[in-house]
């Protein structure tokens, strides 16, 4: 076998491969032999039948795995000779395998581009000290007394209020007509906590107790049912009973109810935990800013698909958090073009971040066990409810053990120059003031569809 390489581009590589008649015959008869020995031929005991016939019967299976495994072995040889590391899907460009005949072909993939590391050990940074606050303890101590609170039916008749739970029938019309699943009975609702439409809540608060009332209202066009989205219903209300909040006094027990022996060790456990998540958050802040230094200097070509594949995380993740806000993608009015496009900066400065991160982890000689590997998908098999060897199997199947195992990899390289840095540290910065966002708009009839039963 012989082979010519083509530097197409400083990050792109074609190699011409050469196999003579000799090897492919070799790669033929090899095919064949296994074909002998793993399928029946009627006429002939399993194993028993000719060379020839086994041929003539599966040629053009024989063929193509013959092509496919003789191209497979010298990928792996030529690309282990050259010490070269695709950073693409590898395309081929051949035909079939000829018996007699030499068999060319040629290899294409994007590589990782060559450039110098700059300097990545005794870099300053500014780090944030750890701090909690007694307001925000106090902020976590309320949420606690509120999941342990009960809710009182009031006798008084009046009208609901934010903070207060609501009662309620309720139904859609359009037409006259009940729309599906829009329909609930002693719906239990709890107002100012944006869990239905701000109409909605709006109409339920003119009602007194026992009153009933209607509204047209009209649903959000990104409204996460599409065949609800920009329609006019009719909403019908009755108010059976409004319920308020009694929240219980802190103590021992309230403490045991949320997995703690006594208050004062559910302080020092939520403090503790507090800490921790500032520590970790202010250090990722300062792995940040030392990655961005670094990066910030270097410029040199970058695979294609490296950053075409991370834009496409990066539409992925997007599309991820707006389905949660109940919208999608064509909520933001933009097209896919013009989306990729606003990723492209990011996606190129943090192609750039992942190769040199990986230049520091092969200079270091940093390595990934597969007893990692097993603990980071088992992490993940927990955070996600999966079971771990289903997932497992799932990351074999699908070539994401080597993406994982390189995520990995850049973790230890990133540790790697945070622990060689120069920290300094400095009091914690007080957050800035953020404009209020718009809280996503959510449908009143959520559960509804459960509560249909009760009808």
């Amino acid at each position: 076998m012989q082979y010519d390489v083509q530097d197409i581009s400083p990050v792109e590589r074609k190699i011409a491969v050469t196999v003579p008649a000799e090897e492919v015959n070799a790669a033929i008869l090899a095919t064949i032999a296994i074909y002998k020995t793993k399928y029946d031929v009627k006429g002939f005991r399993k194993g028993k039948a000719p060379a020839t016939v086994i041929e003539g019967t599966f040629r053009g299976q024989i063929y193509n795995e013959a092509t496919t495994d003789l191209i497979n072995y010298h990928i792996n040889e030529i690309l282990n000779t050259l010490k070269l590391t695709p950073m693409s899907r590898i395309t081929v460009d051949g035909g079939q395998l000829v018996r007699d005949e030499d068999f060319q072909y040629s290899l294409g993939f994007e590589i990782a581009p060559a450039f110098d590391l700059p300097p990545y050990t005794g870099l300053a940074v500014d780090e944030e000290r750890a701090e909690v606050k007694d307001e925000e303890l106090a902020e976590v101590e309320r949420r606690i007394l509120d999941n342990h609170a009960t809710f009182k039916v009031l006798a008084e008749v009046r009208q609901p209020k934010d903070g207060e739970m609501v009662t309620v029938n309720f139904g859609a019309y359009r037409n006259g007509e009940v729309v599906a699943g829009i329909k609930a009975e002693n719906f239990e609702l709890p107002l100012g906590q944006a869990q239905a439409l701000p109409e909605f809540e709006e109409l339920i608060k003119s009602l007194t107790t026992g009153q009933s009332g209607e509204k047209d209202i009209t649903f959000p066009a990104d409204f996460i049912n599409s065949d609800l989205a920009g329609q006019t219903v009719t909403m019908k209300v009755t108010l059976h009973a409004i319920k308020a909040k009694e929240l219980p006094e802190m103590s021992d027990e309230v403490a045991k109810k949320a997995g703690f022996d006594t208050v004062d060790k559910m302080r020092e456990a939520i403090r503790q935990s507090y800490l921790e998540n500032r520590r970790q958050l202010h250090k990722s802040t300062a792995q940040k800013k030392l990655l961005d230094g670094l990066v910030q200097g270097l410029d040199f070509p970058l695979p294609p698909s490296l950053v075409e594949d991370r834009i496409d995380r990066l539409v992925k993740d997007l599309e991820y958090r707006l389905d949660r806000r109940g919208k999608n993608l064509l909520s933001l009015g933009k097209t896919m073009e013009q989306l990729r496009e606003e990723f492209r900066e990011e996606a190129v400065q943090g192609s750039r971040a992942e190769l040199l991160l990986l230049s520091v982890a092969e200079k270091e000689a940093l390595q990934v066990s597969p007893q990692e590997i097993d603990q980071a998908l088992n992490r993940l098999a927990v955070q996600t409810r999966q079971d771990f060897m289903e997932l497992k199997r799932y990351y074999e199947e699908n070539n994401l053990v080597v993406p994982l195992k390189d995520r990995l990899i850049m973790d230890k390289a990133m540790d790697l120059i945070y622990s060689r840095a120069e920290r300094r540290e400095i009091d914690p910065v007080a957050p800035a003031a953020a404009e209020p966002e718009a809280k996503p708009k959510k449908k009143a009839a959520k559960k509804a569809p459960k509560a249909d039963k009760a009808e």
